[in-house]
């Protein structure tokens, strides 16, 4: 357990991928935010100060951040030198991920499927590539779990935007639908008939309303990737760029208190 791991923006998934991480943790502190210095310090993070002083202490650096900041950031840690294993989990296209691993002698390409790994069997972090073995005992035996996808750097990501392609764009279409019947008004006698056929789905809506408004900003980028994704192997990505667009119609109800259904689906209809 001499290996030691740097942690770049640990917000709600990121701090608890460290949290469960074995060996030496560190992280940047310099000028990041008093909410991000909590988590650091609540999952014993240690502050090396800045970027630069970071590549000098620990053998691999893992970046989770919002997919539209993933090739900026990678960038950032190349332009230091850094030597060690660069893991990059975030939502992103395989081609991505394939051209960040040119920044890097050592990269390790990932996804994560779940929420923040607070519980065990709730999260799931795939990687690839040919050091994804050797990189994933450290979070052995942790609340997070750890899996290697066999194939080359980009298999993790293609794995992560095959099943974010259905969760969060079917969960864009289920709102997109509610909102459609309701500018119509005839959202009442949609969701009577849901109550008919479809039992449940009423309930769903609301619960997907609330469930996604706070992370609506970041699957806008997340649905432009999984498109590129799709149009990569001559699928159509449209689809997916209209659940773009509509989760960023919902991006400004971010820090709405108890958001509902009727909210989101205001702020769908306003361009």
């Amino acid at each position: 357990m001499n290996h030691s791991t740097g942690f770049l923006h640990p917000g709600a998934m990121g701090s608890t991928v460290a949290a469960t991480c074995s060996g030496q943790r560190w992280w940047v502190g310099h000028r990041r935010s008093a909410a991000s210095r909590r988590r650091a310090d609540a999952v014993g993070l240690r502050d090396a100060g800045t970027l630069a002083e970071l590549v000098e202490r620990v053998d691999t650096i893992v970046s989770v951040c919002p997919p539209s900041s993933a090739l900026d950031v990678a960038r950032t840690v190349a332009s230091t030198g850094f030597g060690g294993i660069y893991i990059d989990a975030n939502a992103v296209a395989p081609a991505q991920a394939t051209g960040m691993a040119e920044l890097f002698e050592r990269f390790v390409d990932g996804g994560i499927v779940g929420p923040p790994a607070t519980v065990a069997g709730t999260t799931r972090m795939y990687l690839s590539g040919s050091e994804a073995t050797s990189v994933a005992e450290r979070w052995a035996g942790s609340a997070l779990d750890v899996r290697v996808v066999p194939g080359p750097i980009g298999a993790a990501s293609a794995l992560k935007m095959s099943y974010a392609g259905w969760t969060k764009g079917q969960a864009a279409l289920l709102l997109a639908v509610n909102a459609l019947a309701d500018a119509y008004d005839v959202g009442d006698t949609l969701r009577a008939e849901w109550d008919i056929s479809q039992p449940g789905l009423e309930q769903r809506s609301a619960a997907t309303a609330h469930g996604v408004v706070a992370k609506a900003w970041r699957f806008e980028g997340e649905m432009h990737e999984i498109a590129a994704t799709l149009e990569a192997v001559d699928l159509p990505g449209g689809f997916h760029r209209g659940a773009a667009e509509i989760y960023r119609r919902m991006a400004d109800l971010r820090h709405a208190d108890e958001p509902t259904l009727d909210d989101v689906i205001d702020a769908l209809r306003r361009t």
